[in-house]
């Protein structure tokens, strides 16, 4: 095990595209799901080749032909047995249907153009889309995709050093919702802890944290000149775990397991900003997972949701840890032992999106990347509507409307240094039964990615302030620095070596 031996610079490779891995034994799973667009597109193409009518084809498989037009315009993916019926009409096998080429060039370019106008970049322009078909001359064709190959390099290059965390975040949060946000090799590694130092139930005390780390050969130091850019740090000659007790935003025994769990996971020097994040991930989990351990925690939920009285609240009071905690605790159970699909926030009181998880298909803003993280949620969402309500004490619950559908969220503001932020989480209108806090009778409507939900001034205001207005903008410098080099990005190696060496004598 490599920790914190700075052998090398963090490399900075060519990010991929967020669906693409990084890595090709931790990204994103193989298992890819059937590509619906190329699908209907060569569907379409050996009809037609066919010469075979829409009509032909209800009848061959006997499916409406208003179904198969949805398929063949890729907006919606075929069940097995009706795609066999497919190939067999058609004349060709499942894998010739499934193939992954693109019949032709002029097949390739209506499939990459129909992408583009469903992904985030094109929607965020506001502009009419572009039927493709077959009456689309071809010049026309490649112009549009070469007009979104451009827009898109451009964009490329003015985006800052931060774009590769963003990109990073993106594909983290992919592989999380492929695995709803559990992962069992993270708990049984917990499970395997606490029955080592002989936990037996209810909130996890200081006193059993420090036997973890007494269990593990580490002992304890509190300092007060643990390295500013730093939460705690382990040195693994002398076998001690520095820490602060002044934690400020943090729990003392998340930050302690939260070190902790880069021994127990075996983690290495990361050599990338991906892997960097990845290995945070994976110890704020592990951390979560000893705080509130999976076999307690789902007998709660399970319990609460057979009265029909599921609450953050009581999960966070259970095992005395934060709200936040519980709630990113929650996304990790909901789905695997509760079958509710759900999604979290933390947002800014300026209403950026700080940290966001779903697997229940909400319209989360992003960017051309499909980075989340920095954009600027609906002020309609209960993520934004809960900075005003007066009471802060109790959770503030909401129904809203969205595009893709009604949600019910329940919210609570925290501050901390940084400011206001909101913690929600939410699940879709089906789910809100389980929830105590269902009977809410607040309810709103988002209309976004729509520029005129709440991105653009009401009429009224533009037409009497537009070309009158020049505020003064806040510069927020941290925009315009250059992503923090090192393995442990935005660590003073030096600072670091130091402070050890000056307390290994201790």
């Amino acid at each position: 095990m490599q920790f914190f031996t700075y052998h090398q610079e963090m490399q900075t490779p060519t990010w991929s595209k967020p669906h693409q891995s990084l890595d090709a034994g931790n990204a994103a799973s193989s298992n890819e799901e059937i590509d619906v667009i190329s699908l209907g597109r060569r569907i379409r193409h050996l009809r037609k080749q066919k010469k075979l009518t829409l009509d032909d084809m209800s009848e061959a498989v006997g499916v409406a032909p208003s179904q198969l037009s949805l398929i063949e315009n890729g907006k919606r993916e075929p069940k097995l047995s009706l795609l066999s019926k497919l190939a067999a009409t058609l004349g060709v096998t499942m894998d010739d249907l499934l193939g992954a080429e693109p019949i032709s060039k002029r097949a390739a370019l209506e499939i990459e153009l129909e992408r583009a106008q469903r992904g985030p970049l094109y929607q965020s322009l506001a502009l009419p889309t572009v039927r493709v078909s077959s009456r689309l001359p071809m010049d026309v064709l490649e112009a549009l995709v070469g007009l979104q190959h451009e827009l898109e390099r451009r964009l490329e290059m003015q985006a800052a050093t931060p774009e590769e965390a963003r990109r990073a975040n993106s594909i983290l949060r992919m592989e999380m919702r492929e695995v709803n946000n559990y992962y069992p090799h993270l708990e049984e590694e917990a499970s395997k802890v606490l029955a080592a130092v002989g936990y037996s139930g209810g909130p996890l005390s200081h006193h059993v944290a420090a036997d973890i780390a007494t269990h593990l050969g580490f002992s304890l130091r509190f300092v007060g000149d643990l390295p500013h850019s730093t939460r705690s740090v382990t040195d693994l000659k002398n076998r001690r775990i520095y820490l602060t007790q002044s934690s400020g935003d943090h729990d003392p025994r998340a930050v302690l397991l939260q070190a902790i769990g880069h021994y127990v996971l075996g983690h290495e020097t990361p050599t990338t900003y991906y892997e960097f994040l990845r290995q945070r991930v994976h110890t704020n989990y592990f951390a979560a997972a000893l705080l509130m351990p999976e076999k307690a925690a789902t007998q709660q939920l399970r319990e609460a949701k057979a009265r029909k009285e599921l609450s953050l609240e009581d999960l966070r009071d259970a095992f005395a840890v934060s709200y936040e905690t519980a709630a990113h605790r929650f996304t990790n159970l909901a789905t695997q032992h509760l079958d509710i699909t759900t999604h979290f926030q933390k947002v800014h009181e300026s209403g950026i999106i700080h940290k966001a998880y779903e697997n229940d298909g909400v319209n989360f803003p992003a960017d051309h990347t499909g980075a989340i993280e920095g954009q600027a949620v609906c002020r309609y969402w209960t993520s934004r509507e809960v900075f005003d309500i007066p009471d802060k004490f109790r959770s503030f619950e909401q129904y809203t409307d969205t595009v893709a559908g009604t949600y019910w969220c329940t919210a609570r503001t925290e501050r901390h240094s940084s400011g206001l932020y909101s913690l929600s989480i939410g699940v879709p209108f089906a789910h809100a039964k389980w929830f105590r806090g269902r009977d809410t009778p607040e309810r709103s409507k988002s209309q976004c990615p729509d520029p005129s939900c709440c991105r653009k001034p009401p009429p009224d205001l533009s037409m009497s302030w537009a070309g009158q207005a020049w505020p003064a903008a806040r510069a927020n410098s941290h925009l315009l620095a250059a992503m923090p080099t090192g393995a442990f990005p935005g660590v003073d190696e030096t600072e670091v070596y130091k402070f050890l060496a000056m307390h290994s004598e201790d």
